[in-house]
Formats: structure tokens, sequence, C-alpha cells
């Protein structure tokens, strides 16, 4: 669909639940024909390990043709972020386009119970590891010329607010501000810089969200999931091949005149 992306380099980070958001672009992007660098946290006891998830699903897409490489990353340490763009410009001589998906949203309770320790998890890798990132690709982008996209994934969150949520909302909204900062400033060297912004999407934090959500409504999951399909105008949730789709789209010429742009993706129930 966008020959122009063929032979480009792309990160994706929190590629490494099979299931998620970051796989399904990976996917997306692959189909393009763009070289991947896929990065998650690392395992083991010094984290330097790459997942067997991550390296799983770049061994799939080498599989089917494309070119693919996995790598253990820790977003909140600034060498490791830095040598990750390393590694992708190390593999594939240039890196063009920075799609910053890893993140955490399974520490939810109210507000009043939150500890400090978890409010600063959360704004660490939601909102730091994407600066640490953006900086680092910029740097790069903005030495070799030719502009880039970045690619910031958001939330209806962003936009919204949600109860058990403190942390998260405010990373979220943290990140569309990002956006928009890194627009200004990086639009000079034609590095176009957007966030995507889904509502609700049953990935592996989605089903453990149902779960946390349902109960504090006093539903089954079943019902929450139909009492959320009814406010929404396109009649269902999110699927990870709609935020796939909207990420290739933003990866292309065809947008190349929006930056600053926090995309609702969300059926219609989103529309602010």
């Amino acid at each position: 669909m966008y020959p122009e992306l063929k032979g480009k380099t792309a990160i994706i980070t929190g590629a490494g639940k099979r299931a998620g958001l970051g796989a399904a672009m990976a996917r997306r992007l692959a189909a393009e024909g763009v070289n991947l660098v896929l990065a998650d946290l690392g395992t083991g006891a010094a984290r330097d390990e790459v997942p067997a998830e991550l390296a799983a699903l770049a061994a799939e897409l080498e599989g089917q043709g494309a070119a693919a490489i996995a790598v253990a990353c820790d977003m909140l340490a600034p060498d490791q972020v830095q040598a990750l763009v390393d590694a992708a410009v190390a593999r594939f001589g240039q890196l063009d386009i920075l799609v910053n998906n890893a993140g955490v949203g399974d520490i939810m309770k109210p507000l009043v119970e939150l500890s400090v320790q978890e409010w600063d998890t959360v704004l660490g890798v939601n909102l730091r590891g994407v600066f640490l990132a953006t900086q680092a690709a910029a740097r790069h982008m903005i030495a070799r010329g030719g502009g880039g996209r970045i690619v910031n994934i958001a939330s209806q969150a962003a936009k919204s607010a949600f109860p058990h949520a403190a942390a998260y909302t405010s990373s979220k909204h943290g990140l569309v501000g990002l956006t928009r900062v890194a627009a200004l400033e990086l639009g000079p060297h034609g590095i176009n810089v957007n966030a995507i912004c889904p509502n609700h999407v049953t990935t592996g934090l989605g089903a453990w969200q149902n779960e946390h959500f349902s109960k504090l409504a006093g539903q089954s999951v079943d019902q929450y999931l139909a009492s959320m399909t009814q406010r929404i105008p396109l009649g269902r949730p999110g699927l990870q091949e709609d935020t796939a789709n909207a990420c290739a789209f933003l990866c292309s010429d065809q947008s190349r005149y929006m930056t600053g742009e926090s995309m609702n993706v969300s059926g219609g129930e989103e529309y602010h």
C-alpha cells in the first residue's frame, strides 16, 4: 500500500508480546518491506537477554522474508536506549522510523492507594522512556538528514480520564504534550511526530484490564465488554490491526503534512 516504506528502518519498542500492539505494528510494517528493530525489556539477572517472545517474533518475520532483529532494552536506561538506536544504524545503515510503544498499563488502583514507586514506574516507562528514545532517534535523524517519522502510541486515556488510572492517564496526557513539543522542534528537520490514541484493545494487557475494570463495575467480563461496545458508534472494541494500520499510515508519505497530531483510533468513542 505504501511503496515508499520499502527499505526504511523502524524501531518498535514494547514489541515483546505476540498479541500486543507492538507485534501487530511490526507485522504491518514488515508487510510494507520495512526493516525492523524490535525491542522490549530484557530478561535474566542483568536484564540483557532478549525475551523469548520477542526473539520468536523476529524469527517469524524473518521467515516471511522480512529483515528483523530483536534487542533487549530497558527504556529507563539512557545508555540502553542509545544502544538500541546504534544497533539499528549498525545493522541497517540508518534509522527512519521510531514507534514508541513500550508502556506500563497494569498498575491500576485508587489514587489514595497509589504508591510513589508505582507512580514513578508508570511515568518513567510511559513518558521518560519515550523522551529518551525520541531524543536518541532525533539526534541520528538530524545528523543524517532526510527527515523521519516518530509515532507515539498514546491511548484514549490521553484524552479522557479513567478511575484507578491516575498515573497511566497522567502519563498519556503528558505524551500528547511531548508529541506536540517534539513536532514543533523537529519539524524544521523534516521529522514528523504524531501520536495514536486507541480505545480499548484486548491484548494480553487488555485482558487484564477487562478483569480489573469488570470487577470494579461489579460485572462479568462479558457484561463489561457489552457495555463498552454499546458506547462505541462503530459497534466493537478496537483491534490490534486498527492501530497497526494507523501506524503504517503515519509512517508513510500519505501523512507527510501531518505533525503534532494525536489521532483517535476508537470507532468514534473518543472524538476530541
